[in-house]
């Protein structure tokens, strides 16, 4: 009877106040009702962000569909490819993937599409690190400007990023600002003040609730850029890593053995008697502890900021094929053999780590090599045709691929699961002397 007479006397009270007030204690309530069933809408059956990185069950990889020799509008992968190539990332247990641009292409609403679209028809689940492309004032020309932004097109970019996080909160979970877009050998470079104008602008709307409160903001970039070599650090660095969620570094020992002399690539005098399988886990293990000591610096860096700052890998890969620097005339780096190497080796690596690692890439985009052999088209777990290199054999053999197919290709093994065809030209790798 009491609680009768409480919640009668509540009713009255209500009345009795103006119209004006009771209209906006309803609106008050009715956004709280809103705003308490979209949070719930996340949270009842999704992870917050940072709970879903560094986290092992939620292994993460670099994903492009592009397929030609050039990349156009007409070109980008349809819903339907899309999902073909999801179904294969998922049957190998990737839950995050990461794109690079939001305008430039059509390629990442499809591949957002075609995530909702699968979350429908089962229990599917993979998050996104949505890209946005952020480039200085005309890259690539004779009137580059790096101390000036293309502002058209970044603002495209990060809007685009905008819409797409509003449109799918459930997936995109983080937005990166940039890709290798301070380090000073990308044509595109611009300084860290314009990556953090546009952090602070999404910061700006997850203030606002534009963008949900599960979107994490962070910038994409290789390790030397943030901090890890002395050249780059500045206090507008400083203040854009203090404004990030976290950092999303990138660490390519590939590369470094070419352009670091640092790296001890070629196999040591102890070793001239070894078999060219053991020196290439030689030179492997030592490519990995130079990541390991990259990502070191720049986390030492942080920390004499007086910043805590998680440290996650946007980016690390092994090419397999190359016709430059990587290749039999070069280190020899490129090689399958070599890259299944590296890839056990950085599993092992980041196994315990609490560290989220995206690895580069899912499959071969020959674009960026201009249909050529260049190492930069052949950084994939599998062939631009759908076949799984010998770093996933393994997968391959216990069926996960079974019914998957690639553009009508059903998927398997390079060279006919042949491991005699696979070693063919492997080489002891070698150092040679990079000048500037």
């Amino acid at each position: 009877m009491r609680m009768k007479n409480k919640y009668h006397t509540r009713l009255i009270l209500f009345f009795e106040i103006s119209n004006f007030t009771q209209i906006l204690i309803i609106i008050i309530l009715m956004g709280y009702i809103f705003e308490s069933s979209a949070e719930s809408k996340l949270d009842s059956h999704e992870l917050v962000t940072f709970d879903l990185l560094g986290n092992s069950e939620y292994p993460a990889i670099c994903y492009s569909g592009h397929r030609g020799d050039t990349r156009s509008v007409e070109a980008t992968p349809t819903v339907e490819q899309t999902k073909s190539d999801l179904r294969i990332l998922a049957a190998m247990g990737f839950k995050w993937i990461r794109t690079y641009n939001t305008t430039l292409y059509p390629h990442t609403e499809r591949i957002l599409k075609a995530i909702d679209e699968l979350k429908k028809e089962s229990d599917f689940e993979m998050y996104v690190m949505v890209g946005a492309w952020i480039t200085c004032n005309n890259p690539e020309s004779l009137e580059v400007d790096h101390a000036k932004e293309d502002i058209l097109q970044n603002t495209a970019e990060i809007n685009g990023a905008i819409e797409l996080a509003s449109r799918y909160p459930d997936i995109v979970r983080i937005i990166a600002v940039g890709n290798e877009a301070m380090v000073h050998w990308q044509p595109h470079h611009v300084s860290p003040d314009i990556i953090l104008k546009w952090v602070e602008f999404l910061d700006d709307k997850r203030t606002m609730g534009i963008l949900s409160k599960h979107t994490l903001i962070t910038c994409s970039d290789n390790w030397a850029a943030f901090g890890g070599e002395e050249i780059y650090r500045s206090e507008s660095l400083n203040n854009l890593l203090d404004n990030l969620d976290f950092i999303s570094l990138h660490t390519y020992a590939f590369h470094d053995t070419y352009y670091n002399k640092n790296l001890i690539w070629a196999p040591l005098s102890s070793e001239k008697s070894f078999s060219v399988e053991e020196q290439i886990y030689g030179s492997v293990k030592r490519a990995i502890n130079e990541q390991k000591t990259q990502l070191s610096a720049v986390n030492d860096y942080i920390l004499s900021l007086g910043l805590n700052k998680q440290i996650h890998i946007g980016e690390t890969g092994w090419a397999t094929l190359d016709n430059s620097y990587y290749g039999e005339d070069g280190t020899r780096a490129a090689h399958e053999f070599t890259a299944k190497v590296f890839y056990d080796e950085l599993r092992l690596w980041i196994k315990n780590k609490s560290m989220t690692c995206f690895y580069f890439e899912a499959f071969d985009e020959p674009w960026k090599s201009n249909g050529t052999s260049g190492s930069e088209g052949h950084f994939g777990l599998f062939t631009v045709n759908g076949e799984a290199k010998y770093a996933i054999w393994d997968l391959f053999d216990s069926g996960v691929f079974n019914g998957l197919d690639r553009d009508g290709n059903r998927i398997k093994k390079t060279h006919s699961g042949d491991i005699r065809k696979l070693k063919m030209n492997m080489f002891i790798p070698r150092y040679l002397k990079f000048s500037p």
